[in-house]
């Protein structure tokens, strides 16, 4: 019962937080915002972990790791996935992030030792073929400066770092190492580490003094970072790293529905087929643990 309440947290949580990282983009560089966000979200925690006299202490080699984890997974994830939100709506971004099931499977069994088997094929091609139909305009209509092609490509990319973030939490917690200190850590890290590129780009730390930005500031801060990510991180402990990630079987219905109301989305048939070929090819990658 547990796992299922943190399933449906995650999937409300983050399935309605596309639409809060577009509203962090416009004044404020987005490398700047992952920065707040993550800074933000690290107090929190550090805050709490105080509260409640938790162990605070771990090796260097721990430190290595939780380091790793925070670069990936609250780093490099969410400056790739900022980005690319320039150019692509929030619901589109949340469709591609779905394939994270699949990229989970595959470096779990890389990284992990995970076995996997030929349903795994199956649903990988069926999800690919959703892709495209659903970015099927911007791939006919290709070019270099095709933004919507690129946006498409940093989504991939900041899913593959999140996919391997996620294989790292679930080495951590195998290696006995709890996720609130870790995640404590990992984001601060993350935000240490968007901090250094931040300062060596040399943009500048602009604030937007509006309740739009701050609302989807804190919300994304305590809601999307600190309770999303605890509650994932346990189901990848719990359940494993692909297991966990069916959570985004949901998520592009949820991102889409919030996007066809606040970007006016426009719907079309090939997008509707190309979402329930994404979905069916998660399902499909589900029916193989029965």
């Amino acid at each position: 019962m547990k796992n299922l309440s943190f399933y449906l947290l995650v999937i409300l949580i983050w399935g309605s937080s596309w639409i809060g990282i577009k509203m962090q983009l416009g004044t404020v560089e987005p490398i700047v915002s992952v920065t707040y966000r993550f800074t933000l979200a690290a107090v929190i925690l550090m805050v709490w972990c105080y509260i409640r006299g938790l162990n605070m202490r771990f090796s260097l080699k721990e430190h290595g790791f939780m380091l790793l984890q925070g670069i990936l997974l609250f780093g490099l994830n969410y400056l790739f996935f900022y980005i690319a939100e320039l150019h692509v709506t929030s619901g589109l971004a949340a469709v591609i992030f779905s394939t994270i099931l699949l990229m989970n499977i595959v470096n779990g069994a890389i990284f992990l030792k995970s076995a996997i088997d030929g349903m795994v094929a199956i649903g990988g091609l069926l999800g690919l073929a959703g892709i495209i139909l659903v970015f099927r305009p911007e791939i006919t209509s290709f070019s270099l400066d095709n933004n919507g092609a690129l946006g498409a490509v940093l989504c991939i990319v900041a899913t593959l770092f999140a996919s391997l973030g996620n294989i790292t939490s679930a080495r951590n917690q195998k290696n006995g190492l709890p996720i609130i200190q870790t995640n404590a850590y990992g984001m601060s890290y993350g935000a240490l580490t968007m901090l250094l590129i931040t300062l060596a780009w040399g943009k500048p730390f602009s604030f937007e003094v509006s309740s739009v930005y701050i609302g989807s500031l804190l919300y994304l801060a305590l809601f999307g970072s600190v309770i999303a990510f605890g509650c994932y991180l346990t189901l990848v402990g719990n359940i494993g790293a692909d297991r966990a990630a069916y959570a985004t079987l949901l998520f592009p219905i949820v991102a889409l529905a919030i996007s066809t109301i606040w970007e006016d989305y426009q719907w079309t048939l090939s997008s509707a087929a190309g979402v329930g070929l994404i979905l069916l090819g998660n399902l499909w990658m589900l029916k193989r643990r029965k």
